[in-house]
């Protein structure tokens, strides 16, 4: 949940950075076609998946498969990192280096969300918790 949160607030600042100050910060005579919308689609990313890491953190505590969730977890939180950082860095950069880093990111995000859905198929309610933690 913590991780998730700490996810969401980044996900804020960045907002309001290219709101309000990108054009400061962006590298001059950027190559980019559009480096104020590869800054908001990594906003973007990184807010849904904050949300995704939230709700993990909710069901962890009765899941029956508890190694599936925090694989899970542990794929969106990371995957999120790579994958807007490389963007953030892309367009500080003024570069498309650091979108090398981008395939890996959205990869481990398709991994955690597979996860996530492991952990649920198969059981009784929410992320298969188990009778007893449902009541």
């Amino acid at each position: 949940m913590a991780t998730g949160a700490l996810l969401g607030a980044a996900a804020v600042v960045m907002g309001a950075v290219g709101a309000h100050g990108l054009d400061a910060l962006a590298a001059s005579g950027s190559p980019l076609a559009d480096p104020h919308e590869i800054w908001q689609s990594a906003v973007r990313y990184l807010f849904v998946h904050a949300l995704g890491s939230m709700v993990i953190g909710l069901f962890m505590p009765s899941c029956q498969r508890p190694r599936l969730l925090a694989g899970a977890w542990a794929l969106i939180a990371g995957g999120s990192v790579l994958f807007s950082g490389s963007l953030y860095a892309m367009v500080l950069a003024g570069t498309r280096d650091a979108a090398v880093l981008a395939p890996v990111g959205g990869g481990a995000l398709i991994v955690g969300w597979l996860l996530l859905a492991g952990a649920a198929i198969g059981g009784s309610g929410p992320l298969a918790s188990s009778p007893e933690s449902a009541s």
